[in-house]
């Protein structure tokens, strides 16, 4: 009839295909008939949840391709999503292009009565749920239906995705790890775990699990498109783009792999090509949260954006996903901050903030006390002396650690920019091989042989990104936690701590969105009590790491006199004079950070003393202002 099928997983290929019978006419009765006839085509076929999703999405996509009206393919889409996913009669289409006094287009989807004691209809109306946005609802209805069924991946799967978007991401890993126990080679189930770990700031895992879903469903643009992310976020920039371009030989105008573009040009400095492909995206999905946002972390908005500010006000309104929401809340705030509507700023950034906490592991106030306690206890000026002896000799390896938004993106671009050195981004080497052997980590030294295994380890790492520069700079802040093992497996390496305001340091955090990791950035009081632990912690390293190890850069310091303190930066690697290094911002190296737009520009104070702004807003960060 309308759709020629061959495989189950030719579900984008058939979306695209029964949107190109889509009629010329939009009336009332032609989108009827349309819409019966494909439901009744698509439930023969008794689609899962992903692929059902992933036919919608193909659908829209063509619709939108061939000129159909957004809101028009939106309303189409959705209530044929709903219809395949139901049980009972087919629910009209809410089309807008029609005429208002048409009677066959003013009724909205109906709402469908369920045999409640099947548990077929259970899986239906959890998918139902999931697709109009009810995530509530749908996890209830999943749990309810794996209780029945327990032996089903794909309602573990689902159940997965759908904590996935309410942000409930431990619940939600346990759940798509019991889909694929169930079925290890459930490609719907390795694409959420993808996602999930994108989400979490887990890059290289996420990148393993989308490059196997895609080798079992090698045609979907959407799981190309999410290893393309996760490549973009391990500065792989060149393999990200060849994953979106890929998407685009076939799907030209697939919204997320030409916003995919937009972030890929955006990471290498080029922000007028950035703009522009997130606003092709927007040409074809005016909504795309991913498109909206990078346009504001593209450049800095001005009052021409009060258009951007109502669309971006209407996405976020309209979102049942908290993660979602907070993405958009942070971009707006960053919007109005740049217009200097302050009061509106902060109250975008709190709501994002407030978001986020609950769906984090609480910080633990006390805990991060011990820690710091263990460190100063364990690591001594006499235990460190005895690694200068059994230690790697290599001084490849140059640190630059500090608070989150301190300005450690800013002293690796300056370094990166030596003919001498290379800068390999953040890293999750050190944290990793803290939480592989805490106990003992926080008790002493490592004893020499694992220490001489970690060297080694390392040493490849930056091999395998960097293979030719003299020295290689890691720019990850919690690395000022690890200084201590990290002294103890490379004596000689040198160490760079930035220390900008605190008061500064602690309101960028706060207007930044972090992964769930850094669950202290979203309170104020949370993020004061941590930098008393931090500024303990960093006095601790300046008494025990023997002299010329640590150098500290203040940041204000730095962006007054710049060329007198990149000297001594130099001066600390034992490194000669070179006057590119005054022209960072002129240096293309890939920098996927929050800073990725500062770090191009040139030199400037606007960020010294910016919490005056918000003064009234942040009586917790008062207390850390130094006279």
């Amino acid at each position: 009839m309308l759709i020629n099928w061959l495989k189950a997983q030719d579900a984008v290929d058939a979306g695209a295909e029964l949107a190109d019978s889509f009629p010329r006419q939009t009336t009332g009765e032609v989108i009827r008939k349309f819409l019966h006839d494909a439901t009744e085509e698509l439930r023969s076929r008794k689609l899962n949840f992903y692929r059902r999703v992933r036919f919608a999405n193909a659908f829209r996509w063509r619709l939108l391709e061939k000129g159909v009206a957004v809101e028009t393919a939106h309303d189409v889409t959705q209530t044929l999503l709903i219809n395949i996913s139901a049980l009972g009669p087919v629910a009209a289409a809410p089309v807008a292009a029609a005429p208002a006094s048409d009677p066959d287009t003013t009724s909205t989807t109906a709402r469908i009565r369920f045999d409640r004691k099947s548990v077929d209809a259970l899986l239906l109306r959890a998918d139902e749920s999931a697709a109009r946005g009810a995530y509530l609802e749908a996890v209830e209805l999943y749990r309810e239906y794996t209780g029945a069924r327990p032996k089903d991946a794909a309602g573990f799967n689902n159940l997965g995705a759908t904590l996935t978007r309410l942000g409930r991401y431990e619940d939600a890993r346990q759940q798509l790890h019991t889909a694929l126990a169930l079925n290890p080679r459930n490609a719907e189930a390795l694409f959420n775990v993808g996602n999930l770990r994108l989400m979490m700031g887990r890059y290289a895992d996420a990148e393993n699990s989308f490059r196997r879903a895609a080798g079992l469903q090698q045609t979907d643009p959407l799981i190309r498109t999410q290893l393309g992310e996760a490549l973009a976020n391990q500065r792989q920039l060149d393999k990200a783009r060849a994953e979106f371009e890929k998407v685009l030989k076939t799907n030209p105008r697939f919204a997320p792999a030409l916003a995919g573009l937009g972030t890929v040009a955006r990471s290498a400095g080029r922000f007028t090509e950035a703009e522009q492909a997130y606003r092709r995206a927007l040409e074809v999905d005016p909504v795309l949260p991913a498109a909206l946002i990078g346009l504001a972390l593209s450049r800095r908005m001005t009052k021409a954006d009060s258009g951007w500010i109502a669309d971006v006000e209407k996405v976020a309104a309209n979102t049942s996903s908290p993660p979602e929401e907070a993405n958009l809340r942070f971009a707006i705030g960053k919007c109005y901050d740049d217009l200097g509507s302050h009061a509106q700023a902060f109250d975008n950034y709190k709501r994002a903030n407030e978001l986020l906490k609950p769906l984090a592991v609480a910080y633990d106030e006390r805990g991060h006390s011990r820690f710091v306690n263990d460190m100063i206890i364990a690591y001594t000026p006499e235990a460190l002396s005895r690694a200068k002896a059994d230690g790697a000799a290599s001084t490849r390896p140059v640190f630059v650690v500090g608070m989150p938004r301190s300005g450690t993106s800013l002293l690796e671009q300056i370094l990166a920019s030596h003919p001498s050195v290379a800068g390999v981004g953040e890293m999750d080497f050190w944290s990793d091989e803290f939480r592989s052997d805490e106990a003992r980590i926080r008790k002493a030294l490592l004893p020499q042989e694992q220490r001489q295994k970690i060297a080694a380890n390392y040493l490849h790492v930056l091999k395998s990104r960097e293979p030719d520069a003299d020295y290689v700079v890691e720019k990850t802040p919690v690395n000022a936690d690890h200084l201590g093992l990290i002294h103890s497996v490379f004596p000689n390496a040198r160490i760079i701590y930035v220390q900008r305001d605190p008061i500064d340091t602690c309101l960028s955090c706060y207007f930044q969105n972090f992964s769930m990791a850094l669950n202290y950035t979203f309170d104020l009081n949370d993020l004061a009590e941590y930098y008393r632990q931090h500024e303990r912690l960093m006095a601790h390293w300046r008494k025990v790491l023997p002299p010329g190890t640590l150098l500290d850069v203040p940041y204000e310091e730095l962006v007054s006199d710049q060329e007198t303190w990149t000297r001594k930066i130099l001066a600390h690697l034992d490194l000669e004079w070179d006057v590119r290094c005054l022209k960072f911002n002129e240096n293309p190296r890939p920098v996927v950070t929050a800073s990725s737009w500062q770090v191009r520009q040139r030199m400037y104070g606007d960020s010294v003393k910016r919490w005056r702004n918000y003064s009234k807003f942040i009586e917790p960060l008062r207390k850390l202002q130094r006279v």
